[in-house]
């Protein structure tokens, strides 16, 4: 087994030497228990909470998902077996018709109602639009995650969209370039990109999808912040062009970097082929992003009502997708 030359950062926070050995050290002595009883062990051990008093035990499974692939421990077996990826649903009938009727202008129904996907009820609801009408169906996303609902109250409330954030790729050819980091850099900061891991608009609305968009970027940083105690500096989204223009990413100034290698965004170990080549769009939440992670600058945090702006980056495209990804 390998041993630790090298503090780990992860999620915002440096393991030492020290820390790494004792983790070693439950799971070598907390044989028989499950992966997520041991990350529950980990995180009242070493104290590693949300800001709200919570353990980050998802957090924590990824960590030691990441230091078993690294060499560093051995986990239990998983409980269950085939597929080791996220749990995916989907709907039996996958061509039926849209879920909502309505049509016409994004203004003949505002305000859009952005409300984050918190209760048993609106999980069930989030993870049941995605499985009927989103392509790729529904998937528990690695990590962290941000979820929202999206309705109106006119003529009736209904829900007209979904879309999700969780945590980024792992590493990305054209982002890590553009960004200009190296690979400790990229260690250490990655966790203030955030990804736009699902987009789903339920109405062929017009404008609804940039309105979406826009309206749920503004809130983003402010949610994260408060759920994880990390700025995201960075969002990321991945676009299927052979299935979606993306006119509500162009219409937002969303930045084209170039495509994937297709291997797959959590592709750690550089072991998958084959994945669906897609095409990298970002879009900076805070003026000097860029600068901020690749050089680590400490640029004083954004007020609570301190609005986004829009970065252009020379040498860069924008360009968009459609109302799924």
């Amino acid at each position: 087994m390998q041993t630790m030359s090298k503090p780990q950062r992860f999620c915002g926070r440096e393991f030492g030497a020290d820390e790494v050995a004792l983790i070693r050290e439950i799971v070598t002595t907390c044989r028989g228990i499950s992966r997520r009883e041991l990350s529950h062990t980990v995180c009242e051990l070493l104290e590693w909470k949300r800001p709200g008093g919570g353990l980050k035990a998802r957090e924590c499974l990824d960590l030691l998902e990441l230091l078993e692939a690294k060499g560093l421990l051995k986990l239990p077996g998983k409980k269950h077996t085939g597929y080791n990826g996220p749990q995916k649903s989907f709907a039996p009938d996958p061509g039926q018709a849209p879920y909502s009727a309505l049509a016409g202008s994004v203004e003949d129904f505002a305000p859009l109602d952005v409300q984050r996907v918190q209760t048993r009820e609106q999980r069930d609801l989030f993870r049941d639009l995605l499985s009927r009408y989103h392509y790729l169906g529904y998937a528990m996303p690695f990590g962290a995650r941000l979820q929202y609902l999206v309705s109106v109250s006119r003529p009736r409330p209904e829900v007209l969209g979904c879309i999700q954030f969780s945590s980024p790729a792992w590493r990305m050819k054209a982002r890590d370039q553009w960004i200009g980091w190296d690979d400790a850099r990229r260690e250490a900061a990655l966790q203030q990109v955030v990804n736009n891991s699902r987009f789903l608009v339920l109405a062929r609305i017009r404008n609804l999808a940039s309105a979406i968009l826009a309206r749920s970027l503004r809130r983003l940083s402010a949610d994260w912040q408060q759920q994880y105690g990390i700025e995201p500096l960075l969002v990321e989204t991945l676009v299927d062009r052979q299935r979606f223009h993306g006119g509500c990413y162009r219409a937002a100034n969303w930045i084209e970097l170039g495509e994937t290698s297709g291997r797959g965004r959590m592709d750690r170990a550089n072991e998958r082929h084959g994945a669906a080549v897609k095409t990298i769009l970002v879009y900076p939440l805070v003026k000097n992003a860029v600068r901020r992670l690749r050089d680590g600058s400490a640029d004083p945090k954004p007020g609570a009502g301190q609005e986004r702006r829009s970065v252009e980056v020379p040498g860069a495209n924008s360009i968009g997708k459609g109302k799924s990804s």
